[in-house]
C-alpha cells in the first residue's frame, strides 16, 4: 500500500483503470446464460428429433408405455421444463405471478394431458428468452472494459535524465511523464515542457482540439496529437478523470432499473384470472378435466409469442432505416417517455465547427481576408481549417498556392502569400506581442476565434460556432404536441454562453451547461424518478446518463463505449431517425397490445366455454392454435413499413 493510501487495483480486464471493479462476466450472469441457453438447445434438438422420428413407422412404435417419437419431448420436458418449472416455483413463493407463471403451468398441463410437442415449444420460448436476457445483461457491462481498453497499460516516466516505462499504477503525484505523439494521456496532469494539441472531446463533449502549452492542465483519456508533451502528474491514477467516469459508469451500471416488460404487466393478471376461471370450472363440475381443458386455451402464447414478434419486426424494420435496437425493451418504454433530455455537441449540433462571422479590419475586404486564410489554412492540420476552407469553397472563391508554410506548435500558421507575409494565430497570442491592437478587435461574444495577421497588421477577425442543425427547432417544437413531451432539456459540459446561444436557436429553455458526466448522471436519475426519460448524446461523457435513462439514444458510431451503453444507436446521425424510433416504438406497442389483449380477449373466451364443458382439452388446444395464428399474423404487420414515419 502506498502513503497514500490506494492499493493496487484489482481489474479482470486487467487494465490498470478497471482493476477495481468485479468482473463483468460475473457467475450469476453467466450460469444463467448458459443453464438457459443448453435448455434452449435441448429442446430444439428434442422438436427436430421428433419431426424426423414422427415421419417415420418406428416412431409410431410403442415402448414402456410412450410412443417412440415422444420420448425426445420428454427428456426436453423431465430434464429442461423441471427446472423451469421450479424456477417458477419460487416465483409463487414471492407472489410474483408474470406471463411465464401460466406457461410453467402450461407445461405441466401439457404433461398431463399428453401433449408433449406443445410443451416442449413452451419450454423453449421460456428458456430462449431467458437466455437472451442474460445474454443483454453481459453485453451491457462490457462497456466498462471497451472503457478500460482506451487507456495505455504503461506510462513513460523521466528519471534522472531517462525515460522509463512504469505501470499506471505506479505513477505518483509530482512524477514528470512523457506522453508521446497520438498517445493517451495517462493522468491528470499539468504541462511542463512542450507544445502541442489534445483532444479532449470525449470527456469536454466539445468538437475542438485544445492547445496546449506549458502550464496547460491536461485531462486522463485525452488523446495527444503529433507532438510530445511532458506533464507533471497532479492526481494518481485512480483519483484522474478518466477513472472517475469509469467509477460513474460502474455505479449507473449497477443501479440501472429493471424495466417490467408489457408481457409481464399483461400477465399479471391474465395469469390469476386464467386460474381462477379453471379452478372454479373444476369446483362447479367436479371435473379435473376442464380445468385442463381450461388451461389449454389460457395457455398464453399470445404474450409469449405475439409480443415478441411485434418486436422482431420492429427491430427490422428499424435497422432498415439506420437504426440499431440493442435492447428491446426501448420499442416497450419509448413511447411512455416525457422528459426529451438532449446533449449539445453532434446531437443538436453537427459536431464540426462552422464560419459563422468573418469581421475585416479598416482597409481590408471580406473576400480578401477570406482568400488569403483559406489559401493558407489548406496546408494546415487544425481542425479549424476545414471551417475556412469550406466558407471559402461555399463563397466560390479560387484558392493561390503561398510558399514559406509553417506550423509549429504554439506559433500559429504563417506562408508567404503574393509577397505578403501571413500569420493565422490567437487572440491571446498577439495580444501579448501587440496589446495596442486591443482596441482594434471586436468583442468576444461566444464559439472559437483566430486572427489573420498581415505583414504584421491585424486584418481580421474568423469566428467559429458548432451550429445547430437544419431541422433542430423544428423537431424540438413538434416533441410537445405530436409525441407527448411535456418537458425538453439541454445538458451539456460546454460552456454556458454556447449552450444557451444554441438553446436559443432551437427553442429549449430548460438549460443545464459545465455539466460533468457525474453531473449529467444526477441529473437525468432525477428527472427519470419523476417520469420516463430519453437521452440523447453522442460521446463518452454521456455514457453513465445513457444507463440511467429510461431510453438511451447514441448518434453515430465514434465512440464504442457510447453505443454499449445506448439501447439505440442512430447511425447516420439524423434527428429525423429519432422520429422514425419514437413512431416505430409507439406502432410496435399498439400492435402488440392489439396482438396480446385480442388473443387474450378470444382465450377468455375460448376459457369460459370450456368451463362450461363445450370444449375438450383436445378442442381447447385446437382453438388456441388458431388464436395463436391470429394473434401472430397481426403482430406480423409491424414489419411492413407505413407511408411515413416522421410527422414534423
Amino acid at each position: 500500500m502506498r502513503a497514500g493510501g490506494h492499493q493496487p487495483l484489482q481489474c479482470p480486464c486487467f487494465t490498470p483503470y478497471c482493476r477495481d471493479f468485479p468482473s463483468p462476466f460475473e457467475p450469476d450472469s453467466t450460469v444463467i446464460n448458459y443453464r438457459q441457453g443448453l435448455i434452449a438447445a435441448v429442446a430444439i434438438a428434442a422438436i427436430a428429433l421428433h419431426l424426423l422420428l414422427w415421419m417415420s413407422s418406428f416412431g409410431a412404435t410403442e415402448q414402456y408405455g410412450f410412443l417412440v417419437r415422444d420420448w425426445p419431448l420428454l427428456f426436453a420436458l423431465f430434464t429442461g421444463g423441471t427446472v423451469l418449472v421450479v424456477e417458477l416455483l419460487v416465483k409463487v413463493i414471492e407472489l410474483e405471478f408474470g406471463s411465464d407463471l401460466l406457461a410453467g403451468i402450461s407445461i405441466v398441463t401439457s404433461v398431463i394431458l399428453g401433449e408433449y410437442l406443445a410443451g416442449t415449444i413452451v419450454v423453449l420460448m421460456l428458456s430462449g428468452g431467458e437466455a437472451l436476457e442474460a445474454y443483454a445483461v453481459r453485453r451491457a457491462s462490457l462497456v466498462l472494459e471497451l472503457l478500460a481498453k482506451r487507456m495505455p497499460s504503461v506510462a513513460h516516466r523521466k528519471q534522472d535524465g531517462k525515460t522509463v516505462d512504469i505501470d499506471i499504477e505506479e505513477i505518483a503525484i509530482g512524477d514528470t511523464l512523457a506522453v508521446f505523439p497520438h498517445e493517451v494521456c495517462p493522468v491528470d496532469g499539468v504541462v511542463v515542457e512542450g507544445r502541442g494539441t489534445m483532444d479532449e472531446s470525449y470527456l469536454t463533449g466539445e468538437p475542438y482540439v485544445i492547445e496546449k502549452t506549458p502550464g496547460s492542465d491536461v485531462l486522463s483519456g485525452a488523446i495527444n496529437g503529433s507532438v510530445t508533451i511532458t506533464i507533471e502528474a497532479t492526481k494518481l491514477a485512480v483519483d484522474s478523470r478518466f477513472a472517475k467516469i469509469m467509477q460513474v459508469m460502474r455505479e449507473s451500471e449497477q443501479r440501472r432499473p429493471r424495466m417490467r416488460r408489457l408481457a409481464d404487466q399483461l400477465g399479471a393478471f391474465y395469469t390469476p384470472l386464467a386460474v381462477a376461471i379453471g379452478l372454479g370450472a373444476w369446483a362447479l363440475s367436479g371435473s379435473a378435466h376442464r380445468f385442463l381443458a381450461v388451461l389449454v386455451v389460457a395457455t398464453p402464447c399470445p404474450l409469449l409469442i405475439a409480443i415478441p414478434v411485434a418486436i422482431i419486426g420492429a427491430i427490422s424494420l428499424a435497422a432498415r432505416r439506420s437504426i440499431i435496437i440493442k435492447d428491446p425493451v426501448v420499442l416497450e418504454r419509448i413511447s411512455e417517455c416525457r422528459t426529451a433530455i438532449f446533449d449539445k455537441t453532434g446531437t443538436l449540433t453537427y459536431g464540426e465547427p462552422q464560419v459563422t462571422s468573418i469581421d475585416p479590419a479598416a482597409g481590408f475586404a471580406r473576400e480578401e481576408v477570406l482568400l488569403w486564410a483559406a489559401s493558407l489554412e489548406r496546408f494546415s492540420k487544425h481542425p479549424l481549417a476545414e471551417a475556412i476552407l469550406t466558407a471559402a469553397r461555399e463563397e466560390n472563391i479560387e484558392l493561390i498556392e503561398p510558399t514559406a508554410i509553417s506550423e509549429r506548435p504554439g506559433e500559429g500558421l504563417r506562408g508567404t502569400l503574393d509577397g505578403k507575409q501571413l500569420e493565422i494565430t490567437s487572440r491571446k497570442k498577439w495580444l501579448k506581442q501587440r496589446p495596442e491592437d486591443e482596441p482594434l478587435l471586436p468583442e468576444h461574444i461566444g464559439g472559437l476565434e483566430c486572427l489573420l495577421i498581415v505583414n504584421e497588421r491585424y486584418a481580421a477577425r474568423f469566428g467559429f460556432r458548432d451550429e445547430p442543425r437544419r431541422d433542430g427547432k423544428e423537431f424540438v417544437r413538434h416533441l410537445r404536441p405530436k409525441h407527448s413531451f411535456t418537458r425538453v432539456l439541454l445538458v451539456s459540459g460546454d460552456r454556458e454562453s454556447e449552450v444557451r446561444y444554441l438553446a436559443e436557436k432551437v427553442g429549449i429553455s430548460e438549460v443545464y451547461a459545465n455539466q460533468s458526466p457525474e453531473q449529467k448522471l444526477e441529473l437525468v436519475r432525477r428527472e427519470t424518478k419523476l417520469a420516463p426519460t430519453i437521452f440523447m448524446g453522442d460521446g463518452i461523457n454521456d455514457a453513465p446518463a445513457m444507463t440511467a435513462a429510461t431510453v438511451g439514444v447514441a448518434f453515430g458510431q465514434s465512440s464504442d463505449v457510447t453505443t454499449e451503453a445506448a439501447g439505440v444507436v442512430i447511425l447516420d446521425s439524423s434527428l429525423s431517425r429519432v422520429d422514425e424510433l419514437l413512431h416505430i416504438g409507439q406502432r410496435m406497442r399498439i400492435i402488440a397490445l392489439q396482438s396480446a389483449l385480442g388473443g387474450m380477449a378470444l382465450s377468455i373466451l375460448g376459457m369460459g366455454l370450456a368451463s362450461f364443458g363445450y370444449l375438450s382439452p383436445v378442442a381447447g388446444a385446437v382453438s388456441q392454435e388458431i388464436i395463436d395464428v391470429l394473434a401472430v399474423l397481426n403482430a406480423l404487420r409491424v414489419a411492413w413499413p407505413p407511408k411515413t414515419l416522421t410527422d414534423y
